[in-house]
């Protein structure tokens, strides 16, 4: 009978934190039928060690970790379709250097905020979780997670402000000595 609770906790788990965790998946890969495979056998090989998970408030980054590790076994194990021909294909190839960018500069940006504020930042925003639940998480109240994010995004936006005006008095400057050296 011990092994009905342990597939009703599972079940009531998963029941609870699937569409948290399918996000979670989305993020790892980009094709959504694949972060619904990565989920399905994260799930089957967490199943197994339900039981050996003594604080089930650290499932989530429990599975997390073995989504990662899934992807990446399966990323290794993948067979390249890579056919040698005699004349290349016309193909573009899209150029993702500017979201790459975006992304260093996110990354960037995010080191200004204390600890905290990072935290809430980016549970709230990029795990896309209610305010209910970064405050559980965190182990903060409601009131404390909204108001550390007002003052996370406030410093972020005057950051991210102030190195657009760095860059723009760079680039007058820049302007300004290839005229004097014309």
């Amino acid at each position: 009978m011990a092994s009905s609770g342990k597939v009703l906790d599972f079940e009531e788990y998963v029941r609870n934190r699937q569409d948290a965790l399918l996000r979670s998946a989305r993020r790892l890969v980009p094709d959504p039928i694949d972060a619904q495979d990565l989920l399905q056998t994260a799930l089957v090989r967490t199943y197994g060690r339900w039981e050996g998970i003594a604080d089930k408030s650290l499932a989530d980054a429990y599975l997390r970790r073995v989504m990662i590790n899934t992807r990446t076994e399966w990323w290794r194990a993948r067979k390249l379709d890579e056919v040698p021909t005699e004349q290349l294909p016309d193909a573009s190839v899209e150029d993702s250097t500017e979201q790459h960018a975006d992304r260093a500069l996110l990354m960037d940006v995010l080191g200004v905020l204390a600890p905290k504020q990072r935290s809430v930042v980016v549970l709230r925003h990029w795990e896309q979780m209610s305010t209910e639940e970064t405050a559980e998480a965190l182990g903060m109240s409601t009131g404390t997670v909204k108001s550390t994010l007002h003052r996370a995004l406030a410093r972020l936006r005057q950051e991210l402000e102030s190195r657009d005006l760095d860059f723009h008095a760079l680039e007058r400057n820049e302007r300004g000595q290839e005229r004097c050296a014309a």
